[in-house]
């Protein structure tokens, strides 16, 4: 083989293997039990609201006795171990055994929600024994709203397996992403207070530039139309005292001092005698 023809055969060879490479390194995500067409578009937009997430591991360790004693792998709308390729999104690993179960795939996933909770579901998981006829395992995992807080309290809550159909694994974990959007719409009240206070904000600051940098006032004289307010302070004052008093201008006050009631009338002749007759 020529030179030339070699090097492209082992470029080509590059180029597969980094394709190969590529395909592997990208984790598989939830895929929603039906067909694409038919995929449900509220089931697509909470996954959505899953993603972040997903680049996160839970545990929890469950021991009964000595014949029980497992932890639970977990995450969300990812595999747990990409490198086995099961889509395995919820599994078992028995601590005295090792043996590892598939409680749940993230390729047969349902999810719903209510108002301040997501339930992930996720289905075909390695078949029961002598449980449940049979049938294949099933994850539920409870998302509850806990605002500030991103993901927590990951624990399994129970395994029903006496039934005939229908069995399943119930866990729970608390997360912001389960919580509503908060309202915050203002009242009409508060938008008029804040734009009342944006104004003044703007007259008071707008003007003390104009009236230092333009005028060249100082002191008092850089407030804005310092004069007005000044006279108007003075008008509410007289205004005030002309509502508020209780009695005319020209009747004294009732109140004479201590003291005074002891001192006695004092006579307007009382210097009569120095006079000069």
């Amino acid at each position: 083989m020529s030179s030339p023809c070699h090097t492209s055969a082992m470029l080509l060879v590059f180029v597969a293997l980094a394709v190969a490479g590529a395909e592997q390194s990208e984790e598989r995500s939830c895929d929603v039990i039906g067909d694409e067409s038919s995929e449900s578009q509220m089931e697509r937009a909470l996954l959505k609201k899953l993603e972040p997430l997903s680049h996160m591991r839970f545990n929890v360790t469950v021991e009964k006795g000595k014949t029980e004693n497992y932890i639970y792998h977990f995450r969300v709308c990812r595999e747990v171990n990409s490198t086995s390729h099961d889509f395995g999104g919820l599994v078992q690993t028995d601590r005295q055994n090792g043996k590892t179960t598939v409680i749940g795939r993230i390729n047969e996933t349902q999810v719903f929600n209510g108002s301040d909770w997501i339930m992930l579901i996720y289905k075909g998981g390695d078949s029961y024994g002598s449980h449940c006829s049979g049938e294949k395992r099933r994850a539920v995992i409870m998302i509850s709203c806990k605002r500030g807080v991103t993901a927590s309290s990951f624990s399994i809550i129970s395994e029903e397996r006496e039934k005939e159909q229908e069995c399943f694994y119930l866990f729970e974990m608390d997360s912001s992403v389960a919580c509503p959007a908060e309202n915050s719409h203002l009242s009409v009240g508060s938008i008029l207070l804040i734009t009342f206070a944006s104004l003044v904000a703007v007259y008071i600051i707008g003007g003390f530039l104009y009236q230092r940098l333009v005028v060249g006032a100082k002191g008092m004289e850089q407030f804005p139309h310092f004069a007005f307010w000044q006279d108007l302070g003075n008008l509410v004052a007289d205004g005030c005292d002309f509502v508020c008093r209780s009695k005319p201008r020209n009747v004294p006050a009732a109140y004479r001092g201590v003291g005074d009631d002891q001192l006695g009338e004092e006579s307007e002749e009382r210097d009569d005698h120095l006079l000069p007759m």
